[in-house]
């Protein structure tokens, strides 16, 4: 059987309703000789009689009203299509995943997720971690939407890289070390300072780390690294416990913790935190509403 269309189930469930064709024709602003086409088309595709009339009204035959209840099925059912595009084109439905690291996951991101879902209440965000290139990766093959990543990002040409952040590295220091090592100026600390203390660094293979050891590296000295960790709320909590020293990210410190102290470095070192999205990536309102509010995250931190 050829399958029904919409409009011949909405034609037959309106005089069915009303009574006669031409009154379902007026409902339905169609003309009667197009309502009649309709149902006559319905009566061939299903191979059934589905109206009798009696006492001048149009009635469904056994056949006919047992199609009736699954047909307006049908037609709720269109209706919930057609609501469910509106919502994902008006942008209060859908659906954005966002890559970045932990420390922007931490300390960034939670002000811009809170203005994307007061803009758009509906809109699923999922948020998934990871270093740089695993993100620019799981960017460029469709996994993910969009990323907030520490750049540089892996050279590709699908991927479109906006620079967005200057975020200034620092030394954290163990209170506990400081004067028996004669550290306990407050002036910048240079690699070969840091040399004499046990180092906590982020875990090798991210961007980050990459800039830490090349900065070490342009100072001609090799860092004593004892521990490294994926998380620099870890490295925090080991640096206050007096177990070493570390080079962290300025945005993920505000104030120094209890038991450690912040110096800047000599040289100056910062990473720069960027959008990254593919290319030929379809910008729908939620994903625009999401780089909009990134967009402004500078602003936010100068504020």
């Amino acid at each position: 059987m050829e399958s029904l269309t919409l409009r011949q189930m909405r034609t037959y469930l309106a005089v069915i309703e009303t009574g006669s064709v031409s009154a379902a024709a007026r409902r339905l602003g169609m003309t009667q000789p197009a309502a009649s086409q309709q149902l006559r088309e319905m009566e061939r595709r299903t191979g059934l009689r589905l109206l009798e009339r009696a006492a001048g009204r149009a009635l469904p035959t056994a056949a006919g009203e047992a199609l009736a209840a699954p047909a307006r099925r049908a037609l709720a059912a269109a209706e919930e299509v057609e609501a469910a595009a509106a919502a994902h084109r008006e942008g209060d439905a859908g659906r954005v995943r966002l890559g970045t690291g932990a420390t922007a996951c931490i300390h960034l991101l939670p002000p811009v997720l809170t203005a994307v879902r007061r803009r758009h209440p509906a809109l699923e965000i999922t948020v998934a971690t990871g270093n740089t290139p695993e993100i620019a990766r799981r960017v460029e093959e469709g996994e993910l939407d969009i990323a907030l990543v520490t750049l540089p990002a892996p050279r590709s040409r699908a991927l479109h890289v906006t620079p967005l952040i200057e975020d200034r590295l620092v030394a954290l220091l163990p209170q506990a070390l400081l004067q028996g090592l004669a550290m306990d100026d407050p002036g910048p600390v240079t690699a070969a300072a840091l040399t004499r203390l046990p180092l906590i660094l982020y875990e090798s293979g991210g961007t980050m780390r990459g800039l830490v050891d090349a900065w070490f590296a342009q100072a001609g000295v090799a860092p004593h690294v004892a521990m490294e960790l994926g998380s620099i709320e870890a490295i925090k909590g080991l640096v206050a416990s007096g177990l070493g020293a570390s080079v962290l990210p300025g945005l993920s410190l505000g104030a120094a913790p209890p038991g450690t102290a912040l110096r800047p470095l000599r040289p100056g070192l910062s990473r720069q935190l960027g959008i990254v999205l593919r290319r030929e990536k379809t910008r729908d309102r939620g994903l625009r509403a999401l780089v909009e509010e990134l967009e402004r995250l500078p602003g936010r931190l100068a504020g």
